[in-house]
């Protein structure tokens, strides 16, 4: 039995040794030989073969078969990457020579690439740090801010009576926090009084982002009970400005609009929240007093999900406990809702939508650069084509020749690829002015590894994918064609080729100046509108009075009445006055409206905008009072107390009647009307002026007390020059009061479309770029068109034809061009502006004389473009060209 086992193991043994000796094995061994290039595989792959053979026969036993297999992997791979290294190196050699000795072309190339990748990358350095990149919090993609919404308003701050409500018995949430932001505090009693940003946070809410102090600790429940010591957590930035970086800043006490508050903490560099600014946070340190009001919505809500539970199914659960609540309160919460957002998809629309019409613009500007690529290197394909048919002959494979031109397209890509990183670097901080200031990061934009990544990678797809064309066509043909010199080598199939690559640079180049123009009318007609007040020569300061000290109406008074004294006895100047806020700058509250014997409902139909004004604030902002009077000094705060309110407030509540004396009550109380005032574009020049309710800084009510007059306005023939004077009456009135937020009111208007201006700029400045390279594909393509036609034009004059007859000819194909690429361009354009509708105030997508005008320009520039081509054309000499093989 044992001697049976043993003979059915050798015959095993046998039958497993002839199976690998077989031709098998040999097969495998041809297979890897395609590791080589085809070159080296033709000359040495029998004589490899016949010497794996032999070591195949002189191997004994499947163990020793195994090694081997294995060993000569390992050397066809080793030996293969050598292989094609050594003829890398060689083509390298090649081109670097081929190219040298054409330097126009070469430049040409690597600036055209430049161009289109610098572009790009730059682009998508600003659109990966907004659009992409998750925010700087762990598990990002779980984090939700919770709203409420009534009609009119999708995003509406929460009351903190329905925050509580809302959010107590959450399931769908595992933490939640609130905040409330946007707001500043004045730190004194270290040197120069200072205004900082600061936000007021619920003691969970860094808990709740996910994130941990650098220093010291967080806040803790008890912090944030009403009545409890004030503590504050301190941001990086100013931790190293104020305290040197000084660890033991931690416990130390600095006075917040004179209250005494304790640092805590500090947290790291990268974190701002909710916005880039922040300097420090503080307690909310919420009374119950503060949950009286439904209607009072002024908390932001920030949440984390819990594991495994979407978002759709947390906005189920709060609309759930929205619609309870709307049923426990009715009254308060009529038409009340929730409403839940991913925090990474809090950018604003308008920011989102002109970084993705940038992003269209560098596509257009990389696929024109592209095609000129493309088309020199198919003229460059066909120029050399006698000598790549000579090199065929001499018995140069076709393997070899498609190697050197795909190293000579990727060599140009890289180099140009390199360019654009640098011209990417040098645009990026222009770029960065597109990035929303809202959002929880302190860096901009870079090109850091991720850009770099990006840009190789673009750069070998665009080496790659557009030097196919001169790759093709030298793969195609029969090699005696390119031995005659002087063929129609140009024509056929590759020029339909080079033309379509035209048509395409002209649909994109079309394209771009059509987005461009319908934006730059865009921001034409925003900056002609009227703001409804007269900007010029005016100065704004903000003196943000710190309460309890200036909460007793006497004490406000007389701050205001010493500061406009003085400030209007300063040489120069023509008016003083104190607003809430001015415009453009939006500190203002919102309340609903309701006509006395009306019902009060809270909808966007039905609400205005709340402003404190001291007498002459219309005067000093040249808002003219259209009816009645401005407030003056007499107006206490004696119901109905007087209100002055603008044009659109009447036109939504006394349409076709006269308001002055009617009554309505607004922001806690009932008003009189005793004037109305201009409209004024209260929140931007692109948007409609919104009903506005003026009232006598005399009429603060209590609990409206953050509502009071803190922006100075000074109206002067040169108020830049009085800011030193000013800070001095201010000191002096107060010297522990800091002044902030100098501006000239121009440079406010200006900075409303500073992000619009920036992103025409770039567009303008892309439209341009694809409007030359354009011009320049057009060029090339007829330059080169006419030179490989050059004995057909030389034997059509010989014959008779006129140099009118050749010009026609020449400009009827650039004609032809412009027309195929100008009708699908403007078709393109003007689904791109449908997309883009929002961004395109008072503009329509058709805009006709932009379309015109791009028309035109296109016709133009094709034209432009063949008159080179055309003049060479008329110098052909006939005698010349016939004689030419």
């Amino acid at each position: 039995m044992e001697s049976n086992r043993r003979a059915r193991g050798g015959r095993r043994a046998r039958l497993s040794l002839r199976f690998l000796r077989a031709p098998r094995l040999l097969h495998v061994f041809r297979l890897l030989l395609h590791l080589y290039p085809a070159s080296f595989r033709h000359e040495y792959g029998e004589e490899m073969c016949a010497v794996f053979a032999r070591r195949v026969r002189d191997a004994s036993g499947p163990l020793a078969l195994a090694g081997l297999l294995i060993a000569t992997v390992g050397e066809v791979l080793a030996n293969a990457a050598m292989v094609h290294a050594d003829i890398l190196r060689q083509d390298v050699r090649y081109v670097a020579r081929t190219l040298r000795r054409a330097p126009g072309f070469a430049i040409t190339a690597v600036v055209i690439v430049a161009l289109g990748i610098g572009a790009t990358t730059a682009t998508f350095s600003v659109m990966d740090f907004v659009l992409i990149r998750p925010l700087p919090f762990p598990n990002a993609d779980r984090l939700v801010k919770v709203y409420e919404s009534k009609p009119g308003y999708l995003r509406m701050d929460l009351s903190p009576a329905n925050y509580r409500d809302w959010t107590r018995a959450s399931r769908s949430l595992e933490r939640i926090g609130a905040y409330f932001g946007g707001n500043a505090v004045n730190l004194i009693g270290r040197g120069e009084p200072q205004r900082l940003a600061t936000s007021q946070v619920s003691w969970d809410l860094f808990s709740t982002l996910g994130v941990r102090p650098l220093l010291g600790r967080l806040f803790s429940e008890p912090d944030d009970r009403d009545g409890a010591a004030g503590t504050l957590i301190s941001s990086y930035r100013l931790w190293q400005t104020e305290f040197g970086g000084d660890p033991g800043a931690v416990g130390q006490s600095v006075l917040l609009d004179n209250e005494a508050f304790t640092i805590i903490g500090v947290m790291p560099r990268e974190f701002n929240f909710p916005t880039r600014d922040q300097a420090l946070w503080t307690t909310l340190r919420l009374n119950e007093g503060n949950y009286r009001d439904r209607n009072d919505n002024w908390l932001y809500s920030v949440g984390r999900l819990r594991a495994g539970v979407t978002l759709e199914q947390a906005r189920a659960e709060l609309k759930m406990r929205a619609e309870q609540s709307r049923e426990q309160y009715p009254k308060e919460n009529e038409n009340t809702d929730a409403s839940v957002f991913l925090l990474n998809d809090e950018v604003a629309s308008q920011a989102r939508l002109q970084l993705y019409a940038l992003s269209g613009a560098a596509g257009c500007v990389l696929l024109i650069a592209c095609a000129n690529l493309a088309n020199l290197l198919l003229a460059r394909a066909l120029e050399r084509r006698r000598e790549l048919a000579v090199r065929t002959a001499m018995g140069a494979g076709r393997e070899r020749l498609v190697r050197q031109l795909m190293t000579e397209s990727l060599l140009l890509a890289l180099a140009g690829g390199s360019l654009g990183v640098v011209v990417a670097v040098s645009a990026v901080p222009l770029f960065a002015r597109l990035v929303p200031t809202t959002l929880p990061i302190a860096d901009t934009p870079s090109v850091d590894l991720r850009v770099l990544v990006f840009a190789a990678a673009l750069t070998v797809f665009t080496g790659i994918v557009f030097g196919l064309a001169p790759v093709m066509h030298a793969r195609g043909g029969s090699d005696t064609e390119g031995l005659r010199e002087g063929s129609r080598a140009g024509g056929g199939r590759k020029e339909r080729l080079r033309s379509a690559l035209v048509v395409a640079e002209i649909v994109a180049s079309v394209v771009l100046l059509v987005s461009a123009g319908l934006l730059t009318r865009a921001l034409w007609a925003i900056q002609s509108r009227d703001p409804g007040f007269k900007p010029d020569s005016v100065l704004t300061l903000r003196t943000a009075l710190p309460m309890p000290q200036y909460a007793p109406a006497p004490t406000r008074e007389a701050f205001y009445t010493r500061v406009l004294a003085e400030v209007r006895a300063l040489p120069g100047v023509i008016r003083a006055s104190y607003v809430t806020a001015v415009p453009l700058t939006f500190r203002a509250g919102i309340f609903p409206v309701a006509i006395t014997g009306e019902p009060v409902t809270r909808t966007a139909a039905n609400t205005a905008f709340l402003r404190y004004v001291t007498p002459g604030y219309f005067g000093s902002l040249g808002i003219p009072i259209k009816r009645g009077r401005d407030v003056t000094e007499s107006d206490a705060d004696d119901p109905p107390s007087v209100a002055v309110v603008s044009e659109s407030f009447v036109r939504r509540h006394f349409p076709n009647e006269d308001p002055i004396g009617r009554h309505f009550q607004f922001a806690l109380g009932e008003h009189v009307i005793v004037g109305v005032a201009g409209d004024v574009r209260l929140r931007g020049l692109e948007r409609a002026s919104e009903p506005q309710v003026y009232l006598s800084y005399r009429q603060v009510k209590d609990v409206l007390g953050h509502y009071i007059p803190n922006d100075l306005v000074v109206q002067a023939a040169a108020p830049t020059a009085l800011v030193p004077s000013i800070r001095a009456v201010i000191r002096k009135a107060d010297p522990r009061l800091p002044v902030s937020n100098v501006a000239l009111l121009s440079d406010l208007v200006d900075l409303d479309t500073a992000s619009r201006s920036v992103q025409v700029r770039v567009l303008v400045a892309f439209a341009a770029i694809a409007f030359v390279l354009a011009a320049v594909g057009i060029h090339g393509l007829l330059s080169f068109a006419v030179s490989q036609r050059a004995q057909e034009i030389g034997v059509r004059m010989a014959l008779g034809a006129q140099p009118r007859d050749i010009l026609g000819m020449v400009v009827k194909r650039s004609v032809w061009l412009a027309i195929a690429g100008v009708v699908p361009g403007i078709a393109l354009a003007y689904a791109a502006g449908r997309s883009m509708q929002a961004l395109l105030v008072g503009v329509t997508p058709g805009d006709a004389p932009t379309f015109v005008a791009v028309g035109i320009l296109a016709v133009v520039m094709t034209i432009i473009g063949s008159l080179m081509p055309t003049l060479r054309a008329l110098r052909v000499d006939p005698i010349t060209a016939i004689r030419t093989e």
